[in-house]
């Protein structure tokens, strides 16, 4: 088995590894050779009709953080402890495409600070040369490298940065695996028990996840999986999951994919884990996890999921008065004034990738706002931009 000592060592070559690459695209781009344009198309099929169907009210939380006294050890894939996770140095981007009328008054409108209407149908393109940076909403004082806030009713991208570029997710990923689980799966299904192997325990050890904190052989219910998905960001609970539906991890992780296409982002994000481990094939965009927390907020079982600010488990044997998990995203910034308030969210965290955060709040104006930013310097930081970019773009 891998020692900790051996997964560091690997770690930092993968990022110089990735420095090193990206310094290679910097003086390919120096020299005049054109970069590849990350670019999302916008369907007016399923992907659109996820992010900008219906609104209903909602409330959820997210991971805990690094800095919370009931994280564990850090790692790789899941953080630090009970819900931390990562996002990635890869700046890989798809083809680009030729940019339309809409596309380019969008892109002057951004320039300017304005907010941008993005039709159903449309190309947005987002250049590289663009000075992403000077759009309103993301100044010096906001430390996350990538994020977007939305006005869904009014399909109005109100402030952005990067918003188009390749990242990964972090544990921002499990808002998709538990979208997969409850289109899978029926309220039968959801008092049924599911063992915590141990290809599961031995998966979170080896790769330093953070955990619900089953023990081994320990029978969960489904429904308990979901909310050890999300609040403490388990990845023993998603991993179980991912098991029931699918029979295995690399079978369900197919089916995010799939879902991903069905969602119209299959050109964009693409995962090769349930839990948010890093890899250079794990990746999404902030716009594309925005589209996620709303389809996801656009299920009932899930919206219950990721509005709760705690939960107790049901009893076991190994856990004689349950497990008692938060989302210490939603408790920590329910204080704060955001001119609404923030009903769902999910956190993330990894070495590589700083902190991450996607939330969905009710302004005071009844309209829904979805707000992702990525690679911030620190938890505390990352629900700070968002408290941010919330009251300078919400009414009060």
């Amino acid at each position: 088995m891998e020692t900790e000592q051996e997964r560091q060592i690997r770690r930092r070559k993968r990022i110089e590894e990735m420095r090193k690459a990206k310094r290679r695209a910097e003086l390919l781009q120096k020299w005049g050779i054109p970069a590849l344009v990350a670019v999302v198309v916008l369907t007016g099929g399923a992907g659109a009709a996820a992010f900008f169907g219906n609104r209903e009210d909602v409330r959820q939380e997210t991971d805990a953080d690094r800095e919370t006294e009931e994280s564990p050890a850090v790692g790789q894939g899941g953080g630090v402890g009970p819900g931390t996770e990562m996002l990635s140095e890869s700046s890989g981007e798809p083809d680009a495409v030729p940019i339309n009328d809409s596309a380019s008054a969008a892109e002057e409108a951004m320039a300017e600070g304005e907010a941008v209407q993005v039709p159903r149908g449309a190309i947005l393109q987002i250049p590289e040369t663009h000075d992403r940076a000077a759009i309103v909403g993301f100044d010096d004082t906001l430390a996350s490298e990538y994020g977007i806030l939305i006005d869904v009713e009014e399909n109005n991208v109100l402030a952005q940065k990067a918003a188009w570029d390749r990242m990964n997710p972090a544990s921002m990923t499990k808002i998709l695996t538990v979208l997969v689980a409850a289109e899978k799966l029926t309220e039968e299904d959801m008092d049924k028990k599911v063992p915590i192997t141990i290809d599961i325990t031995d998966y979170c050890y080896s790769n330093g996840c953070s955990i619900t904190g089953y023990a081994l052989d320990e029978m969960a219910t489904v429904r308990d999986l979901f909310y050890g998905t999300i609040l403490p960001s388990g990845a023993d609970s998603a991993l179980a999951l991912a098991k029931y539906v699918a029979g295995s991890h690399e079978a369900f992780t197919d089916m995010m994919n799939e879902k991903l296409a069905e969602l119209g982002l299959a050109g964009t994000s693409h995962f090769t884990n349930c839990v948010g481990l890093y890899d250079e094939e794990h990746y999404t965009t902030a716009y594309d996890m925005a589209v996620m927390l709303k389809a996801a907020a656009d299920n009932a079982l899930c919206r219950e999921v990721l509005s709760a600010h705690t939960y107790s488990t049901v009893p076991t044997e190994q856990n004689p008065e349950g497990l008692l998990v938060s989302n210490w995203f939603l408790r920590r910034i329910e204080d704060r004034d955001t001119h609404g308030e923030v009903l769902c969210g999910k956190t993330g965290f990894v070495n590589e990738s700083g902190s991450c955060a996607a939330s969905l709040s009710i302004g005071n104006d009844g309209k829904e706002y979805i707000c992702v930013t990525a690679a911030s310097s620190s938890s505390w930081k990352c629900i700070a931009d968002q408290v941010e970019l919330y009251q300078r773009f919400l009414p009060e």
